[in-house]
């Protein structure tokens, strides 16, 4: 055809249309090309079927976090909002659909917004399924695995504050309700951490979160291989032990070690210390109490002796 002939000498006709011009799609062919098929609506941002998919992938995700080794939950309107109120660490928080909300639902909806924490909204069986049955009120909130210290930590810890090391071991306490209430009292009359065996020991679990108010994640709390070779370690760089025993061999009001290095061992709720945790203490004290009583919560014992610590501590500052 004349004007597109290939052959030596061939020239197109000044004028004419043919060839690339605007509009022919020869110039512009890029803007002119399909965009390839439909996405499927589960594709498709802002689509009904993309936002279930969404939450589908929400919940496989939250199912798979909870499945993780020491991964709980807190079950209960009281409980999940205390934990967020002390701004307990969480990963994410269940609510029932169709729950009844009250106040402690909506604060803790906002309180885990604010946080960062995913709320993810399941059916009753599903939140019954994942609290193993629990009363959990339409609420739960998943807790991950608690991050223990090393033994030396705790030192280092009281190194820093420039006062004689306060520390608190625990010897064979297996309730977590009296192991977080022990942390909690830690926490407030200034010990420098917690000490627990690696064996017949409560662990950081939810309950055990929830007792604590959220102190735990205040102070470090570590895990000993051998408690008796620990407390034997901590002997070896200057503290004393002391062990909290109904026979002990001085009352509480005689505890003139309470204003230098000490670590204070608290036996189980049952047996009280164990023999070699006993024999590895530099003394054991007993707290008076009424006749008739013949002993003290683990937890509650533990208050009373950090609290007469921190009093003498308070006086020994002032002369």
């Amino acid at each position: 055809m004349a004007g597109n002939s290939q052959r030596r000498g061939a020239m197109r006709k000044a004028g004419t249309k043919k060839g690339a011009v605007v509009g022919s799609g020869g110039q512009r062919r890029k803007a002119l090309e399909g965009k390839g098929p439909t996405p499927k609506a589960a594709e498709r941002p802002g689509h009904a079927a993309n936002r279930r998919a969404n939450a589908d992938a929400k919940r496989t995700q939250a199912r798979a976090n909870r499945d993780k080794p020491g991964n709980e939950l807190v079950a209960g309107r009281n409980p999940v909002t205390e934990c967020l109120r002390a701004e307990v660490p969480a990963t994410a928080l269940y609510v029932a659909l169709g729950i009844d909300a009250d106040d402690r639902v909506a604060e803790s909806v906002r309180l885990a917004a604010d946080r960062g924490i995913s709320v993810l909204e399941v059916s009753r069986p599903e939140l019954d399924k994942l609290t193993g049955g629990a009363m959990h009120q339409g609420l739960a909130l998943q807790v991950p695995p608690f991050t223990y210290a090393h033994p030396d930590d705790l030192l280092e810890a009281a190194r820093g504050t420039g006062e004689a090391p306060l520390l608190v071991a625990l010897d064979g306490v297996t309730d977590p309700r009296n192991l977080g209430a022990v942390i909690r009292s830690a926490a407030a009359f200034g010990a420098n951490g917690v000490l627990l065996p690696q064996r017949r020991s409560a662990g950081m679990t939810a309950v055990a979160w929830r007792t604590s108010a959220g102190t735990a994640a205040k102070i470090p709390v570590a895990i000993a291989t051998n408690l008796t070779r620990q407390l034997r370690a901590y002997a070896e760089t200057g503290l004393m032990i002391v062990g909290l025993d109904a026979d002990g061999s001085m009352h509480l009001d005689e505890l003139e070690l309470a204003t230098g290095p000490l670590v204070v061992v608290v036996g189980s709720e049952g047996r009280g210390l164990t023999r070699l945790v006993r024999e590895s203490c530099d003394a054991t004290v007993s707290i008076p109490m009424a006749a008739g009583v013949e002993s003290l919560n683990a937890s509650v014992a533990a208050g009373v002796v950090l609290g007469e610590v921190a009093r003498r501590r308070r006086i020994a500052g002032r002369i």
